[in-house]
């Protein structure tokens, strides 16, 4: 069974849902049996390279309010991730442009450890709080995860898979997705956010029967053996 999964390096929803999935997934009966395939969306395309100062500061010049009480609204998301298992301080996390990022995760999948380099590239900027738009980050990442480090420097100076994260975004507008994290299981079913592991391990029972119905039993004259019994 392929579970798709639409999310950005930077939405904070994202990883707190990519761990409920986790959490539902390893109470699944046929877990071994379940691909999960990580698809890029950028929620804003157009960021810059670098964001001048810290998230708190950038929240407050968007929406007109004080830094403290950025400070405030960002704690409240911070708890969130805590009952998670994830140390966030948004409010110190630094903002840019995630496309690269992107490419670096389809470079991954090539290599089959897709999964490994988002989770690293998640943790990199929300628990050690360092830019995933910056080459160097990038290039330690894709290393740290076994990726050869002159394919990803390449990657970092090119434009490989620029088309292949532009075909991910076209396809999560074609399925409806207008917000991340979003899930797809099997192309059957969709969930939006970052749900409860319960909803999660329902999808995936739900994709699972549909992909496997039962077997139908033809009523008939029931000839035959059961045990020892062979009605003779």
């Amino acid at each position: 069974m392929l579970v798709e999964i639409w999310s950005d390096i930077v939405c904070p929803w994202c990883y707190i849902g990519k761990r409920r999935f986790e959490s539902a997934l390893a109470r699944f009966e046929h877990a071994e049996e379940v691909e999960v395939r990580w698809r890029s969306f950028e929620l804003d395309p157009n960021a810059p390279f670098r964001r001048p100062g810290t998230m708190a500061s950038h929240l407050a010049a968007k929406y007109g309010m004080s830094v403290q009480d950025a400070h405030a609204r960002l704690a409240g998301m911070d708890q969130m991730a805590a009952a998670e298992g994830l140390d966030y301080d948004l409010a110190e996390t630094k903002g840019g442009n995630t496309f690269a990022a992107h490419r670096l995760i389809h470079l991954a999948n090539e290599h089959g450890i897709g999964g490994q380099v988002k989770e690293a590239l998640l943790h990199a900027y929300f628990v050690d709080r360092v830019s995933v738009s910056e080459p160097e980050v990038l290039l330690d990442v894709g290393v740290s995860c076994g990726l050869d480090r002159s394919e990803v420097a390449a990657l970092v100076d090119g434009d490989r898979f620029a088309d292949a994260v532009r075909a991910d975004e076209a396809e999560a507008s074609e399925l409806g997705a207008t917000g991340v994290p979003f899930f797809v299981f099997d192309r059957a079913f969709a969930v939006p956010g970052a749900q409860d592991p319960e909803v999660f391990l329902q999808t995936l029972r739900r994709a699972w029967s549909k992909a496997h119905p039962p077997v139908a039993v033809v009523a008939g004259d029931g000839l035959g053996c059961t045990g020892d019994d062979c009605g003779v």
